[in-house]
């Protein structure tokens, strides 16, 4: 644990160190090298490359399938002739042979499988779309995290330089008979606790930008700092899209609703290729064959050509009895399509849950977001009257520090709601299909 630690303070002066020389990556850059890096972005990728050669493969197996073969033989030993006396014969022997074998008619089988493996691969492509479309949120919450992180030291640096103030301020009338060096030390101890808070800000800072380099797969070596963008200002009469409305959007193209409905499509075509397991087969058969003897006159040429044997033929499989095996692989077929027909409405309610719970953070944040610039515009005024009286010595040091301590913390709420309603809004422009900016 001590080593963990150690490397992440190691890793956190690093980024300290160097983000004064590194780049400036907007939202929309972080975005695009995560989705070129993210390696459960690429193990999707991967998964969607696989189901593409699955189709090729179904197409291909409606082809002919073609075979060939040689063989050698050596036989020696005595044999009997036809007056009735042995002799000794050596024979060398050689066979080769091309075999065509091809379904004429399955049931609809091999077409059916190709169905079903387009509709697979349209489910993986689309659940590879919900790995970027997660990843993208992901990114979007960890780039406000800094910004909201960037602000909180903002604040504890202003609250600071108040302070110092005070500290230079006490420290004269102190000198100068006017106050106690009790009320001297009180204010120091405030500052001393604002550094604090300022150390824990930038902490937390870092651990955002962290957080960050973690999901883009990138190396501490490379490290950067975030542009700051010029955020929507939040107002309190910001109207959102009524969550149903949203849902009613979000349901006709979001990728794991369209995942789900794929592969209820993919499981009713397996339904159909288990019903033609019931029907006949037809498969058309063709062999070209020829042999070669070495106590036969003629060269090997002459005799493959001149032993050339042809053969055309058709199979036709009747199934008859199979101990109900098609019977039992149609009716679980069946159960399969219901079951995904219960994923499918599963995936809608949870999608539907998603929206109406980030609708409802999004209410819960603009309120406690007026909530909290009123409260900010009342702390600041009294704050100010607090600190006029402070400086005619009409309230002590602990009145004071109350007061300014009131005051960061409602300044910290105000920050912290406004990044969780833009948060939560643009996750409704996302489920609504608006891309995600800043």
């Amino acid at each position: 644990m001590k080593l963990i630690n150690q490397l992440t303070i190691a890793f956190l002066l690093l980024i300290s160190t160097t983000v004064q020389a590194q780049e400036k990556w907007d939202l929309q850059k972080c975005i695009d090298y995560a989705l070129e890096n993210n390696i459960q972005v690429k193990q999707q990728q991967l998964n969607a490359t696989y189901y593409e050669n699955e189709l090729k493969q179904a197409k291909y197996n409606r082809l002919p399938g073609v075979s060939s073969s040689f063989g050698g033989n050596y036989s020696f030993g005595r044999s009997q002739l036809l007056d009735g006396t042995y002799e000794n014969f050596d024979v060398n022997t050689v066979t080769g042979s091309v075999d065509l074998n091809m379904s004429l008619w399955n049931g609809f089988r091999l077409n059916r499988a190709v169905t079903q493996a387009d509709f697979t691969l349209q489910a993986r492509l689309q659940d590879l779309q919900k790995a970027k479309d997660d990843l993208m949120l992901n990114i979007a919450a960890a780039y406000l995290e800094i910004l909201f992180s960037d602000e909180l030291v903002q604040v504890a640096k202003d609250q600071m330089d108040v302070t110092r103030s005070q500290v230079d301020r006490t420290g004269k009338l102190v000198k100068a008979g006017s106050l106690a060096k009790g009320s001297l030390l009180e204010i120091e101890a405030q500052l001393a606790n604002e550094e604090l808070n300022l150390v824990e800000a930038e902490n937390r800072q870092q651990l955002a930008y962290l957080n960050l380099y973690q999901m883009l797969e990138l190396p501490a070596t490379e490290s950067f700092v975030i542009e700051k963008p010029i955020l929507p200002v939040v107002a309190a009469n910001s109207s959102l899209m009524n969550s149903m409305d949203v849902f009613k959007n979000a349901v006709q193209f979001r990728p794991e609703v369209k995942s789900a409905e794929f592969q209820l499509e993919a499981s009713k075509t397996s339904v159909s290729i288990a019903k033609g397991s019931l029907y006949p087969s037809l498969y058309l058969g063709a062999n070209l064959n020829s042999v070669f003897k070495d106590y036969n006159s003629g060269s090997l040429y002459d005799q493959f050509k001149n032993n050339i044997g042809k053969s055309v033929g058709l199979n036709l499989s009747i199934p008859i009895f199979n101990k109900l095996q098609s019977r039992t692989d149609i009716s679980n077929a069946k159960l399969d399509v219901m079951s995904k027909e219960l994923d499918v409405q599963d995936t809608k309610n949870a999608l539907r849950q998603e929206i109406e719970q980030a609708y409802t953070n999004a209410i819960a944040s603009l309120k406690k977001y007026m909530a909290s610039s009123k409260a900010v515009e009342s702390m600041q005024e009294a704050f100010r009257y607090t600190e006029e009286k402070f400086n005619v010595g009409m309230v002590n040091t602990v009145e004071y520090n109350e007061a300014k301590n009131k005051l960061t913390k409602a300044q910290s709420d105000l920050a912290q709601s406004k990044y969780e309603y833009i948060f939560r809004t643009k996750i409704l422009d996302f489920y609504n299909g608006i891309p995600i900016r800043l």
